[in-house]
């Protein structure tokens, strides 16, 4: 089977573009006036809202991590046999990192919006729209095969990139200011 064209990596830049642009003007659309109580915020088991965001984006951090180690075992870079259930882990534990940040994503976008008051925050909401634009550009190379090699390592390892930047500019910022046992 033949490698799919060098155009054909414009489908996964365009649903790059698309669902990072539509994550920005979603959380544009919803940026909270001065002072405004935005309401339908939810904790599940945590203290309060923020400890759940910084937990939650800490165990996708930590399921990126494991993505980062089957991924090595799936292209053969660990010096053992690759047994048959690393594939459907490593899909898993893939599809668990992305959900988990969904809650995460509910109260960045429509609850706080777009922000840009200072350097960390700016990049803070620009890393989070690009991480979905990330995902959705990896999916489509999965779901769309017979790319180049390097593909599919090279958008994984970006998505990883910007998922850390994420976590980066929110949870370990948190934990800085209050400590992690709080």
């Amino acid at each position: 089977m033949s490698k799919r064209s060098p155009q054909w990596l414009l489908a996964p830049l365009l649903a790059f573009a698309f669902f990072a642009l539509l994550a920005g003007l979603l959380a544009k659309a919803y940026v909270p006036e001065a002072g405004e109580s935005r309401g339908g915020y939810f904790d599940l088991v945590f203290s309060d809202t923020i400890h759940m965001k910084a937990w939650l984006a800490s165990l996708a951090v930590a399921l990126a991590v494991f993505q980062l180690f089957t991924a090595a075992w799936i292209f053969h870079r660990l010096p053992w046999e690759k047994p048959a259930w690393v594939n459907p882990v490593h899909r898993w534990s893939g599809r668990l990192a992305f959900a988990v940040t969904l809650p995460i994503a509910y109260h960045c976008i429509f609850k706080l919006g777009f922000q840009s008051g200072q350097t960390r925050v700016l990049w803070h909401s620009l890393l989070g729209c690009a991480f979905y634009g990330a995902f959705a550009a990896k999916i489509t190379i999965v779901e769309l095969k017979r790319f180049p090699t390097a593909v599919l390592p090279v958008a994984g390892g970006f998505l990883f990139a910007v998922l850390i930047g994420v976590w980066y500019t929110s949870a370990v910022w948190f934990f800085r200011l209050v400590g992690v046992d709080t």
